[in-house]
Parts: structure tokens; C-alpha cells; sequence
């Protein structure tokens, strides 16, 4: 039974990395050992071409040499010898294999996801999960809440910014536990859950006297907006602000009324501010549909892979042209955000005011694999219309301005619609 339990782990480890088409990595062959292998440790005789038949799947004929016999052996001798038998969890163990092929590429962005971090990806680009409303951070090295969103519970229960989360607790769950040691994404999945279930956050607030308090939450949907259009009188000027947050499912949708509201009130304002701030990215198609709002006509941008090469033009819609337009954006700036940026300059010599972008200038596409999983993969550069590859490296600005911590005011907006013309 043992041996039988060892081939079909075997066999689980290789589906996922044929199915995943990630056998391009060869495993280092070890040569000795500094522990003594017991005799009953064997290699797999089975070959990867012979494990593929079985398995009806196609191995990469370029890699048909490929030698797992390394991978094997380290896997039972796991087995057999951690002290900690109760431990070995062999869908961990193939999570931890994937993850250290996909690492030892060395490309941040190409990288493996379990299928709890997929979950919440897609929740993220999604714009919507069932949570409680608060945007979590570190307040002095304590888990603590960022800023509750609006029509939230958080906010409803008078969650305020910078209260410390001490202690989680629910019951569905099963846990009650100290929040000391967790990271933000452990946090983020405890705190989340199904709608219309409850937790228990344990708060203390500082200036609030030094006793901890408690506050029960019930669940909702939170829908959290990638675009928020707002009219601002700033520097004897009348602006349309745009602040874009990200590029996810339901980006278009609200640009598309963002845009319809700014033509309703266009006879009423100097200019727009294009937001894009802490702009992360997301998807790449996102990018082109605004970009194609401003630029009348030319390529947004261009992909350069492997085997091709790909221009995208914009799409034709052209809502706000001849509109003075100006982009805010700085350090958190990425990858979709730096597409729309970068062709807003090279094509319509848009002002960028703010600080240096981020610089992610490759794509990634997601591919799922057959434990609920998936697999980033970068698939090619993406270079803007001026010829620039600004990866590692950024977008620079034009107008150079950091916001003054110590005060209320915005200096970088302030900039911004100063540049307006």
C-alpha cells in the first residue's frame, strides 16, 4: 500500500507539471547525499514518456529527456524519514514543487498560485467579495485597518482608520486567535467569508483610553470601485477628476459613466486629471479601451513574445479628445496604468506630473491547472508606441512633486491641474 500511495503521488506531481506545460525546467541532478539512504529507497521506473502515455497527456518532444529522478528520490526520502510524519501533505508538497519551478526562473511575475491565492485574485480584479469593508495595513508592526470603505459594515459600525486589530474570532470558522504573527494575506482570508456570516474583530484605538474593545460584523458583498469620477474647484480652476485604481472586470463599465458624466458637464470644466495613482494594472485589454478614449487614432501599444510580434490600435471611440488632459502618477503606477500613461504621452504629449512609475513592462497570461491552481506565465514585453521598454526602469515625468505628509492639501493634484493648458 505504501508503494502503491508513493506511484500515485508520483503520478499526481506530474500530471500537474505536463498539464501545467511547465516541463521546461530541468531539476539539478544531486550527486550525494549527507545522510545515509535507506535501502528500500528506490527510483521510479517509470520514465516521463512512459508516465505521459499513461496518463494520455503530451510531454514537449523538445524535453523528452527531462530526468524526475531527483524529484522522486527526494520525494520519499521525505516520506519515509521527516521526523514529523503528520506534516507530510502531499497536495502542499506539489504546491511547494510548482512554486519553486516557477521561482527558479527568476521573473517575479511568472509565478504559481495555489487555489486559495488564485481565489482571491480573481476576487480582486473581480471588484467584489463578501468581507467587511476594511483595507488592512500595519499600524507600528500591528495588524490594523487602513480606511473602512463607505456603505460598508466596517463603516457602519463606526470602524475608524488606524484601529488595531488584536484578535479574530469566528465561530463558523472555528478560530479565535491572536492576529500578532499573521501576514496581510492570512488576515485578508480570515476576515473575509460568506455573506451574512459574523465575525468578531478585537480593536484597540489609540487615544480611546487603553482598553481593547470588541465589534461583531456581519458579512456583505463589498463592491469596491476602480473608477471615481469627481468635480473640483482647484486653483481657480474647475476639473473633472478621474482617480483609476485598477484595471478589473468591471473598470469599463464605470469608465464608461464616468465618461458620459464628464460629456453631460463639459461646457463646465478647464480639464481633466487623469488619476492613476497606486494603479497596480490588471487587465490588459482595460488599458486600451481608455487609452482609446483620448487618442483619436495610432497604436496604444505593442507586444513582442516570443514567436510574434502584435500592435494594438486604439479602438475608435475618441469621447474625450480636445479636452486638456493631464495624468497623476507615481511610484505604485504599474504595468496597465503605465500602458495608458506612456501612449497618452508619446501620442498626444499628455503632461505626466508626479513621481517615476513602477516600470513593469512585461505581460503575463494565466493558465489553471488540475488542482484548482494556476500558473502565471510572462508571454511577452509590451513596448510603447515610442519604441521604450521601460521595464526595471519606469516611466519618468515631466513635472516632478511629492505630496507634503504634514499637511491636508494634495500638492500633487494641486500640480497637476496647474499643468492643465
Amino acid at each position: 500500500m505504501k508503494m502503491l500511495k508513493f506511484f500515485f503521488n508520483l503520478l499526481t506531481v506530474v500530471l500537474l507539471i505536463i498539464v501545467g506545460g511547465m516541463a521546461q525546467y530541468r531539476y539539478n541532478i544531486v550527486q550525494y547525499l549527507p545522510f545515509d539512504v535507506p535501502s528500500r529507497v528506490v527510483k521510479s521506473d517509470l520514465s516521463p514518456q512512459q508516465l505521459s502515455k499513461l496518463m494520455n497527456t503530451a510531454q514537449p518532444s523538445e524535453f523528452q529527456d527531462v530526468d524526475f529522478s531527483v524529484f522522486w528520490q527526494a520525494w520519499q526520502l521525505l516520506e519515509d524519514n521527516y521526523l514529523d510524519h503528520e506534516k507530510i501533505d502531499s497536495a502542499k508538497m506539489v504546491d511547494g514543487a510548482v512554486a519553486g519551478m516557477t521561482a527558479a526562473l527568476e521573473d517575479p511575475y511568472t509565478a504559481y498560485l495555489p487555489r486559495e491565492d488564485k481565489v482571491r485574485t480573481g476576487q480582486d480584479l473581480a471588484g467584489a467579495f463578501y468581507g467587511v469593508g476594511i483595507e488592512l495595513g500595519y499600524v507600528d508592526g500591528v495588524l490594523a485597518v487602513v480606511a473602512p470603505l463607505d456603505g460598508t459594515p466596517a463603516s457602519r459600525a463606526n470602524v475608524e482608520a488606524g484601529d488595531m486589530i488584536l484578535r479574530v474570532k469566528d465561530e463558523q470558522k472555528g478560530i479565535d486567535e491572536d492576529s500578532s504573527n499573521w501576514s496581510l494575506t492570512h488576515a485578508v482570508d480570515q476576515i473575509r467569508g460568506p455573506r451574512n456570516s459574523e465575525v468578531t474583530l478585537t480593536l484597540f484605538r489609540k487615544n480611546n483610553g487603553n482598553e481593547p474593545f470588541e465589534v461583531t460584523l456581519m458579512r456583505d458583498e463589498i463592491i469596491v470601485k476602480s473608477v471615481e469620477l469627481s468635480f473640483e474647484n482647484v486653483a481657480e480652476k474647475r476639473v473633472a477628476h478621474i482617480k483609476l485604481s485598477r484595471f478589473g472586470e468591471r473598470t469599463f463599465e464605470e469608465w464608461d459613466a464616468a465618461v458620459k458624466e464628464i460629456l453631460e458637464n463639459r461646457t463646465d470644466i478647464d480639464g481633466i486629471v487623469l488619476d492613476m495613482r497606486n494603479n497596480p494594472g490588471g487587465f490588459f485589454d482595460g488599458a486600451i479601451k481608455v487609452a482609446s478614449d483620448f487618442i483619436p487614432s495610432g497604436v496604444v501599444v505593442s507586444q513582442k513574445g516570443r514567436f510574434s510580434e502584435q500592435s494594438y490600435p486604439v479602438e475608435g471611440r475618441a469621447r474625450l479628445t480636445n479636452m486638456p488632459l493631464v495624468v497623476l502618477v507615481n511610484g505604485g503606477s504599474a504595468s496597465a496604468s503605465e500602458i495608458v500613461a506612456g501612449a497618452l504621452r508619446d501620442q498626444l504629449k499628455t503632461p505626466l506630473v508626479g513621481q517615476k512609475t513602477f516600470g513593469k513592462g512585461t505581460v503575463q497570461d494565466r493558465r489553471d491547472l488540475a488542482n484548482g491552481g494556476a500558473v502565471h506565465v510572462t508571454i511577452a514585453r509590451w513596448i510603447l508606441p515610442s519604441g521604450e521598454w521601460i521595464h526595471n526602469e519606469g516611466i519618468a515625468v515631466d513635472v516632478e512633486v511629492k505630496d507634503d505628509p504634514e499637511t491636508d492639501e494634495d500638492e500633487m493634484l494641486l500640480k497637476a491641474v496647474e499643468s492643465l493648458s
